[in-house]
């Protein structure tokens, strides 16, 4: 047979997995930003405690992708679910006197792990369960997933907001634990077959990509989502809560408002993108979006009423970023070796995490120098470099692979 039929039960249960995943993750982010910042912290403090958190993202996106080649993706799906109810347990559990940054940072840590665990075993399993050879299917496969996924993000923002106004920091972390662990449980149970045939002889140095698409593609991300999270991490919410004088819950449901419409577009981009895009049109979506950071700031400049100004604004930006993104996730699926594509994809997301890496930090230092509008500036000159390295990417997608080098195995 040279076509392969969609695995619908096994992507409702990944989709599923990622969506608990990432609801408990948003949420929990929100609640160590908003406690900690009400204990006296510095923005910059603040953006200190999820410094590990993106550091062992990058790491993990680099390992995982091996682990994944090795084990199965199903493995490493299981893995993810397991460490995030350690980390929120970790928050839940023990007194408030052990709240304090190493502590927190360290969990966070394990947040990161288990967070690109899933992720990565998640998106790379729908090149596997998709229908085979049909671009339109996976495109819209992915753009569901990642669109969906956005949107419980968001929704998470919100509920972390909810939470620690209603029942406390350590009361909402057990809640969220116990929804991740009621996932895993569910989803070990109804999962039939495996994700991807495991290969034991994967090397790890096979994880650096020799795909020059894949390389490109990687580079782009890291400054796309550097430019997103420059602002929105750290910057935004701080700005919201002591400029704006916004609440908790305010300022949580406007982060969740953002995230899910981002994510309703994300999952709807298909539909006026419907045969996908190639690398030159990557390149001209990211140049049409570093015009509206830059011309935010501009007006924050000019004095003009911030709350409108940032509101309709970053409406604007969550639109055209959300397509940005859906765009990239297509590609890297497609651009990838179908017998290496949890190592491509993993080495993907490891840029993915550094250029949140430097986002978060950058938020923190750059607001606490010059504020808000400094942020937004350098978010605009970001994009335009993920423009300039997407038009290098190849003009066809899903017709582009790193030809093997002789004796090299196949990892899965």
């Amino acid at each position: 047979m040279t076509t392969r039929a969609g695995d619908l039960r096994n992507y409702v249960l990944v989709t599923a997995a990622y969506w608990a995943d990432t609801l408990a993750d948003g949420a929990s982010r929100i609640l160590v930003l908003f406690y900690f910042y009400e204990l006296g912290y510095s923005p910059f403090a603040v953006a200190s405690l999820f410094l590990f958190y993106e550091v062992f993202g990058i790491v993990t996106n680099l390992v995982g992708g091996w682990l994944a080649a090795r084990l199965g993706l199903k493995a490493t799906l299981f893995l993810g679910l397991g460490v995030q109810v350690c980390a929120l347990s970790m928050l839940a559990v023990v007194p408030e006197a052990w709240l304090v940054v190493p502590y927190v940072m360290f969990a966070q840590a394990l947040s990161g792990i288990a967070k690109d665990l899933t992720k990565m075993s998640s998106k790379s399993a729908v090149k596997l369960v998709a229908p085979k050879d049909s671009e339109s299917a996976l495109f819209a496969w992915v753009a569901i997933l990642t669109g969906s996924k956005n949107a419980l993000k968001g929704v998470g923002f919100f509920l972390g907001g909810l939470l620690l106004t209603l029942v406390g920091f350590q009361a909402a972390m057990l809640m969220l634990a116990g929804m991740v662990l009621t996932a895993l449980i569910v989803t070990r149970a109804l999962m039939r077959g495996e994700l991807g045939r495991p290969d034991r002889k994967a090397r790890f140095g096979q994880m650096f990509s020799n795909n020059r698409a894949v390389n490109l593609l990687a580079g782009a991300r890291v400054f796309l989502f550097a430019s997103r999270d420059v602002w929105f991490v750290v910057a935004l919410p701080v700005y919201l809560r002591a400029v704006l004088g916004w609440s908790f819950w305010e300022v949580g449901t406007f982060l969740a408002v953002w995230v899910i419409g981002y994510g309703i577009v994300q999952a709807s981009a298909p539909r006026f993108l419907p045969r996908g895009v190639d690398g030159r049109g990557a390149a001209w979506l990211a140049f049409a979006l570093a015009a509206l950071p830059a011309g935010i700031a501009l007006a924050l400049g000019a004095d003009l009423d911030p709350a409108a100004v940032l509101v309709g604004g970053l409406i604007a930006f969550g639109v055209l970023f959300a397509v940005n993104s859906a765009v990239h996730s297509y590609l890297i699926l497609s651009y990838a070796d179908e017998d290496r594509v949890a190592m491509n994809v993993g080495f993907y997301y490891m840029a993915n995490a550094a250029g949140r890496l430097t986002g978060t930090v950058l938020s923190g230092l750059l607001y606490q120098w010059q504020g808000l509008e400094l942020c937004l500036a350098v978010s605009a000159g970001m994009v335009l470099v993920a423009g300039t390295i997407s038009l290098m990417l190849p003009a066809t997608p899903g017709r582009h692979r790193a030809p093997r080098a002789a004796g090299e195995s196949a990892a899965h």
